[in-house]
């Protein structure tokens, strides 16, 4: 994490005032919350529309903190304490962790994309990991404030930073990768999430394709080479950069030769290696997030052969096709962290196409910011189920209950359940499990459905 003095910090974000007295503390780490302040942190407040953290300064120097900056728009800063004023807090941020980045060594991995990317950045730094210490983006840290704080947490001999970027609007990419001026970066895919906000797909692959604007000259760009719209505007980029496309198709430069899926995870086979890969994560759909995270590696001259060994330890953030055990001995999908119907599809053929269970109940709740056409998705998702493949469907919310409504056209009406109280649903679901059973919950992540594997999951 960032260790500098106070002097060197003041000149990094503009200080406005003398901190001359100051000079020489030392600061080691950031916060933005004043109930995680660890002893040298610099405590950075923000003002919010229902809290003002310069309410907690004071606070957070006796926690510990070594020093606050201080937005000079805030009346009566405190007087004989090591505070830092600067014109924004929040640009004070950002600035400093540009500035931070720029004096390490390290090389940047930026990732995007509408679906998989935590899934990518994981499997990426558990790749990178074989042959370099690597630090990655942890949680949901991946917007104009989060990749700033995961800048300021890395260590001076860090040697690749894998940094997600996420986005819910025109310019948000562009400001990640223009700060982060990665080596390399990875769009995994093009889906429906922020149809909300931008419009159309075409829209979406506009705002993602924004990563390369802060791509370095002749730097690696790792494309989902099966998707027309990234692959149409790629073909009239301008800048100077390598292309690499993955893929499910013959025309990408990595793609599957052999697929085998298994209770735990996959197998697979490409076209670049003899080798059998061993991918410990569930869904075929998972292996081209692998591929993309392989062609990262081969950039960084990780030989192909080795790459087993990074895929072995993969640690995956929580919540996302996680298999846990329930009370009852039942196996449980744990996908709740986030949905679009692209993500969905992909979740329900994987319960589709999984051997050993009698009974399969898919726990299905609203996907969000899908605009305008959002029942349409909702329905599809429900119509495009299948009887011989799923048991029975519990959906959950005002959205889910569209999902039901398209089911009901192709599974038994007893077989279709649709709640807007969590805990009736929970209740209801009880009753339909046992060792033989598999069950999967997913929904966007303002639905909170993890609430209900964690229920299932109670003695």
């Amino acid at each position: 994490m960032i260790n500098r003095s106070l002097k060197q910090i003041a000149t990094m974000v503009s200080a406005t005032n003398d901190i001359t007295p100051f000079k020489d503390l030392v600061i080691e780490g950031v916060t933005i919350d004043s109930r995680k302040i660890n002893a040298g942190n610099l405590f950075i407040p923000f003002k919010g529309e229902q809290v003002d953290g310069h309410r907690y300064v004071e606070e957070s120097i006796r926690k510990g903190a070594v020093a606050a900056l201080w937005q000079k728009d805030v009346p009566n800063p405190p007087a004989d304490l090591p505070i830092v004023i600067v014109d924004d807090c929040l640009v004070a941020l950002q600035e400093l962790a540009r500035k931070y980045l720029k004096e390490l060594p390290v090389r940047v991995v930026g990732i995007t994309g509408s679906n998989g990317k935590t899934t990518t950045k994981d499997m990426t730094a558990g790749l990178l990991s074989i042959q370099y210490k690597v630090q990655k983006t942890e949680g949901n840290y991946n917007n104009h404030i989060g990749l700033p704080l995961t800048v300021l947490g890395l260590n001076e001999d860090t040697e690749i930073a894998v940094l997600e970027m996420g986005m819910s609007g025109r310019g948000e990419i562009e400001f990640l990768t223009k700060l982060a001026c990665p080596d390399a970066v990875v769009i995994t895919n093009i889906g429906e999430s922020h149809l909300l906000d931008l419009g159309s797909r075409e829209g979406i692959a506009e705002a993602k394709l924004e990563i390369l604007k802060g791509l370095r000259e002749e730097g690696l760009a790792v494309l989902h080479g099966d998707e027309p719209l990234l692959m149409e505007r790629i073909h009239q980029y301008k800048g100077n950069i390598n292309i690499q496309t993955f893929g499910r198709n013959e025309t990408n430069d990595l793609f599957p030769t052999e697929i085998i899926q298994l209770d735990q995870g996959n197998t697979f086979k490409t076209n670049r290696s003899d080798e059998s890969f061993d991918l410990p994560v569930l869904g075929t759909h998972n292996i081209l997030n692998a591929l993309a995270s392989m062609l990262i590696a081969d950039y960084f001259s990780i030989p192909f052969e080795k790459m087993n060994e990074g895929l072995a330890d993969i640690k995956l953030t929580n919540m996302r096709m996680e298999l846990v055990e329930g009370q009852q001995g039942e196996k449980i999908i744990n996908d709740a962290y986030n949905a679009s119907p692209t993500s969905m599809m992909a979740a329900i053929e994987l319960v589709s196409n999984l051997k050993g269970y009698n009974r399969k109940i898919l726990v299905l709740g609203d996907m969000l910011e899908l605009g305008p056409e959002e029942e349409q998705y909702h329905l599809q998702i429900g119509e495009g189920l299948s009887a011989d493949k799923i048991d029975f469907l519990f959906t959950y919310g005002a959205l889910g209950e569209v999902i039901a409504k398209g089911a009901r056209k192709v599974l038994e009406q007893q077989k279709v359940f649709a709640f807007t109280d969590k805990a009736e649903l929970i209740q209801k679901l009880k009753a339909f499990v046992d060792p033989e059973t598999l069950v999967l919950v997913k929904a966007s992540r303002g639905m909170r459905l993890e609430e209900i594997v964690t229920e299932l999951q109670k003695e």
